[in-house]
């Protein structure tokens, strides 16, 4: 087998060029005004916000709203829990298709509904094959195409990951695409490290005029020890709900339930959940610095404790290093 080493130089140029392209653009001026509510939620990777996002969207509908869900992580797993565990031909992968078809992509192609919530994934490239954030931009341009600006919802719910700050993820605060930020994380650091980073970004956005706010914090796995709760007093934001640590909710996940429904018993749960996010204004966070997040744990568990100890010379030269009385540069005389 040969290799084509020409064609690989140029992919791996491609790749180049593409890493080093800035997908943001000016900020738009002025308050929103479209009706539909359009709200990214952000959250640490495996957090839980497609199952907030499932139940939320599914209960949203059970009282009379228009809803669209839209997956925007590129493991295309938002809309997993929603339809049982089967998954949706992504927006991505279908224009791909039929394009190489010579063909156009239509809404039935890429938008699929249950229980009254209308769906549909983004998706991205394989792993090593391109930049998920410019997947996404490419995936919102061909929701424009499609006609988003002029689809008619009471809701649009969009999944992002938080802890991937490239340009394309940024996308909804970047470019004003929504009007609010629901962030979803634990009573652990990491998660709400990535919180923190996204009120981070809201706030530089704000800056440069931008209006997304963020709406509020929604616990999930929440075991009381209440880190997050403090997370969200010290940030300035309310608590949404907070979805317990509980057995059955774990379980009913895994099976890819709904109890996002009246007829569940966590109905009441994810009923005020839907009015909290309705109803939450999309406020001015302020961001903690790393010592002032690490100080919402104790520190035996975050190490907050720890010295930094300088380096000297002679550490970084090991079995080299040579005693030496100055390190003047000593010239002879001309």
């Amino acid at each position: 087998m040969t290799l084509d080493i020409p064609n690989l130089k140029d992919f791996d140029q491609r790749l180049r060029d593409e890493a080093a392209e800035d997908p943001t653009l000016e900020v738009p001026q002025g308050a929103p005004t479209k009706k539909t509510q359009i709200i990214a939620i952000y959250g640490k990777g495996g957090i839980g916000k497609s199952f907030t996002l499932a139940n939320l969207s599914c209960m949203m509908a059970e009282q009379g709203k228009r809803v669209l869900l839209i997956g925007c992580d590129p493991k295309s797993d938002t809309t997993s829990l929603l339809f049982g565990g089967k998954a949706c031909p992504t927006i991505i992968e279908t224009s791909t298709r039929k394009k190489l078809a010579g063909e156009e992509v239509a809404i039935g192609d890429v938008c699929f509904k249950r229980s009254g919530v209308f769906a549909m994934e983004l998706g991205g490239p394989e792993v090593g094959r391109g930049c998920g954030g410019r997947g996404i931009i490419h995936g919102f341009e061909l929701l424009e195409k499609l006609g988003f600006h002029d689809w008619d919802f009471d809701y649009v719910l969009l999944d992002f990951l938080g802890d991937v700050v490239c340009g394309g993820f940024g996308l909804p605060i970047a470019r004003d695409m929504a009007q609010k930020v629901i962030l979803v994380a634990s009573n652990d650091l990491q998660s709400l490290y990535v919180a923190n980073n996204v009120c981070s970004a809201v706030e530089y956005f704000r800056k440069m005029g931008g209006n997304v706010g963020v709406a509020g914090l929604v616990i999930n796995k929440d075991d009381g020890t209440g880190e997050a709760a403090a997370f969200a007093r010290s940030v300035d934001i309310p608590v949404l709900a907070a979805i317990p640590a509980d057995d059955d909710l774990r379980k009913k996940s895994a099976n890819y339930q709904i109890v996002g429904t009246d007829a569940s018993r966590w109905g009441s749960l994810f009923a005020g959940l839907a009015e909290s996010v309705a109803a939450a204004p999309p406020l001015r966070p302020a961001p903690l610095s790393q010592d002032g997040l690490l100080g919402l744990f104790d520190s035996k568990d975050t190490g907050g404790d720890v010295v930094l100890v300088p380096a000297t010379d002679a550490d970084m030269r090991g079995k080299n290093a040579v005693a030496r009385k100055s390190l003047e540069v000593v010239y002879d005389d001309v």
